[in-house]
């Protein structure tokens, strides 16, 4: 894992962007471009500047809807499979929510973005190490840079640039809490605001509980699930993973939904009942234990067919 704390140009995620680039890919009628290429492409298609240009890059492969390569010393950009299933315009097999009109969509995309360990960010730190459950946004940067070199054996680098990312993350995922009633483009910049993950109260101050979360859906708790009990029984093959796992490691849906102990278990009882027993557990004697079928653990992506419905394959 190395850190990487820059990127954004310190534009937070908007909507549409991801829609734009996908697409802005897909009709470039090439299966890949150079980076080069697609910052002079959306420069004339979109109408932007070349700094949100490179933010709208930088999400699009940060969430994961858009795959970079090195090819002959350049970076070739391409959409990736997780792009295409979502914001693939007129597809027949893709398209799945290309507005970003299901909550579960803004779920999927939070997980996708935070369940990395390539890279280290301020969000992928805070959502997968942090248990602030209120904190400033000082506290918040003096601990992501010393837990920094404890993580990835390398310095965060600038306190400035640490502090900038820090604030696009804020910027991307809390709601201010305003005395005013008055509506302006900041309540509808970032769709991961519309998650309430973070609440910014006042002057720095945010508050980020773990609970219940109602408003994830089963099936996108389900889908994390599984490619965290893929990815952490990959070597032993077994199909059982225990409950403080789930709850706490790295990449778990627990660490990034931020759930609580009964937030956790409500949902795995709602997913013991819609996957038919292939995913259960049990609670006995103080074991609490997760079984996941082999199938599920190898083809995750059943749960988002089972949400999306069978015209959108990913």
């Amino acid at each position: 894992m190395k850190p990487k704390f820059s990127g954004h140009d310190t534009f937070a995620l908007r909507y549409g962007w991801l829609y734009k680039a996908v697409n802005l890919l897909i009709n470039n009628s090439k299966k890949s471009i150079t980076s080069d290429d697609f910052v002079r492409d959306a420069i004339v298609t979109l109408g932007v500047g070349k700094n949100m240009v490179n933010a709208i890059r930088y999400w699009a492969e940060m969430t994961g809807v858009m795959t970079s390569s090195l090819v002959k010393s350049r970076s070739q950009l391409a959409v990736a499979d997780l792009g295409r299933f979502l914001f693939e315009e007129g597809a027949s097999k893709g398209g799945a929510d290309p507005y970003l009109e299901k909550t579960a969509s803004i779920w999927l995309l939070h997980y996708r973005l935070n369940a990395s360990t390539d890279l280290l960010t301020s969000y992928r730190y805070f959502f997968n190490y942090c248990n602030f459950q209120s904190f400033e946004k000082p506290k918040l940067v003096d601990e992501i840079i010393s837990s920094t070199i404890s993580l990835t054996n390398m310095e965060a680098g600038k306190k400035s640039t640490v502090k900038k990312d820090v604030d696009c993350f804020l910027h991307t995922y809390s709601k201010k809490t305003r005395q005013s009633k008055a509506v302006d483009e900041d309540h509808f910049a970032s769709p991961l605001s519309e998650l309430g993950l973070i609440k910014e109260v006042s002057g720095g101050f945010c508050v980020s509980e773990f609970t219940e979360r109602p408003s994830l859906p089963t099936e996108i708790f389900a889908y994390a699930l599984c490619r965290f009990v893929g990815n952490e029984t990959a070597e032993s093959g077994v199909n059982t993973i225990d409950f403080d796992s789930l709850l706490s490691k790295p990449c778990s849906p627990g660490r990034i939904f931020r759930l609580s102990e009964q937030g956790l278990s409500n949902k795995l009882d709602d997913l013991a009942s819609i996957s038919n027993g292939k995913v259960s557990w049990t609670d006995s004697l103080g074991l609490r234990q997760i079984m996941v079928d082999s199938f599920l653990k190898k083809y995750p992506a059943q749960f988002l067919d089972d949400y999306y419905g069978d015209g959108y394959v990913y």
